[in-house]
């Protein structure tokens, strides 16, 4: 089976071939620098022993952990003893077209937006598979490595239902672990997706809570229960997660300045921009930036 086809540079590994979605396998010897993705990255153990750095602390690998890793997340690995990873990645813009019904699945929805979104995560969701849900979601998505360009062209459906499959299992494993098997599951309010997607596809107007309720046609106290509910986030909060998110891609991958940056995801104001984007990171954007100029370009996967 081969890799993952990408590649780090500056401490942003991106996609080398022209897929928006790929599997691989990857044996980990030593360490792995400090870096973050322009992807979504599911990260999983299938084998050996390591240790784990991320916004969720210290962690010490076994096989069937996973880590999801929202675009802009940070990890980096330590003390490898021939650790075997089983590697996903799909780009961050198919959760606004082929992928995104999941936001309205409760379940699904937890997995890519509101665990990573949980305060004090940084964009990062830690989960555990038992071995036989481990084997059959390497089974889903080991298919993804053999179909890369030109093959993507006539198996586009493939592509996309071998990831859901893979994403359910994961969704089904991490909704166990947060709410048990027996609650009753909640789907997302159709005014909630509503609010979602206008909030995304206008990141830089000045919204306030008036404006957004007043384009749903709701009061502004029963969209932020109605919000809290779904999300886990009142609006304006997972307006500025989104914010960051995306400001920090930008950051890792041009060179564009950091007030342009800032005006780029609706901070125009540098200093704003600095605390937000700190607030969610740790660190300001420059800092943010120098951390990836000044990564060892290693080849992943090494």
């Amino acid at each position: 089976m081969a890799e993952l086809p990408v590649a780090l540079e500056s401490g942003l590994i991106f996609f080398t071939d022209e897929i928006t979605a790929g599997a691989g396998r990857h044996l980990h010897l030593d360490s792995h620098p400090v870096h973050t993705h322009s992807f979504i990255e599911i990260f999983t153990v299938i084998g050996g022993s390591g240790t784990h750095l991320s916004p969720l602390g210290t962690q010490l690998l076994t096989v069937g952990d996973v880590v999801l890793l929202r675009p802009g997340a940070w990890h980096a690995l330590e003390d490898c003893h021939e650790l075997e990873v089983f590697n996903c990645g799909f780009a961050p813009e198919m959760l606004r077209r082929e992928l995104a019904w999941m936001r309205e699945d409760p379940l699904l929805s937890y997995l890519l937006f509101e665990g990573p979104y949980t305060p004090g995560h940084q964009g990062t969701l830690a989960l555990h598979l038992e071995a036989d849900v481990l084997a059959e979601y390497v089974a889903h998505l080991e298919p993804l490595s053999d179909l890369r360009p030109p093959r993507t062209e006539r198996y586009r459906a493939d592509v996309i239902g071998r990831l859901s499959l893979g994403l359910g299992l994961l969704a089904r494993a991490a909704g166990e672990a947060k709410y048990g098997t027996e609650s009753p599951l909640r789907f997302t309010h159709p005014a909630v997706l509503q609010a979602i997607r206008m909030l995304e596809a206008d990141v830089t107007r000045g919204w306030t809570l008036q404006d957004l309720a007043d384009a749903c046609h709701l009061a502004p106290n029963y969209l932020i229960r109605l919000f809290k509910t779904n999300t886990g986030l009142p609006p304006l909060a997972y307006l500025a997660h989104h914010r960051a998110e995306t400001a920090a891609i930008l950051l890792g991958t041009t060179d564009h300045p950091i007030s342009s940056v800032g005006a780029a995801v609706g901070w125009p104001d540098q200093s704003h921009f600095t605390r937000r984007f700190k607030a969610y990171y740790g660190v300001n954007p420059t800092t943010y930036r120098r951390q990836r100029d000044q990564a060892p370009v290693v080849e992943p996967g090494r």
